[in-house]
């Protein structure tokens, strides 16, 4: 016996191809129209939707998004408020010298040096090492929270 003699003992089945009339139909059990019923119907699960809408930890490769200080010079608040007294955030927004936005709370900052003869307390604002030397040495006090 040679190998091309061989044959097998059972005959293969041949596949049934849906679709194709026969005792199915012609919707074969999926239906009419429709995404399932076309040919390589695949649906995404809906988990994998809500997955994607939430916020990913980001890598290191990315920058971190800080938020830059409101900046104020201290000529400014010396020419505002010449007799000196308590600054704060809400009190140098309604001098006119910053905008804050309502629903955001970004930082206020101190800056330039000048001389300076009143006292003057700042409170909940960052300042320079240089602008609160000048007003500890003036005798006011910088409360930063």
């Amino acid at each position: 016996m040679q190998i091309h003699q061989l044959q097998p003992l059972t005959k293969q089945k041949k596949k049934k191809r849906i679709g194709r009339g026969g005792k199915r139909g012609t919707y074969c059990g999926r239906g009419m129209k429709g995404q399932k019923s076309r040919a390589g119907a695949k649906i995404k699960p809906q988990i994998r939707e809500i997955i994607l809408k939430f916020p990913k930890k980001r890598g290191t490769k990315f920058p971190v998004k800080k938020e830059k200080a409101v900046v104020v010079t201290l000529s400014d608040i010396k020419r505002k408020f010449p007799q000196g007294g308590t600054i704060t955030p809400k009190k140098l927004e309604k001098a006119g010298l910053i905008h804050l936005a309502k629903h955001k709370k970004v930082p206020v900052k101190i800056l330039q040096p000048v001389e300076i003869d009143k006292q003057y307390i700042i409170k909940k604002c960052l300042v320079s090492r240089k602008v609160q030397e000048v007003i500890v040495q003036a005798g006011g006090k910088v409360e930063t929270k």
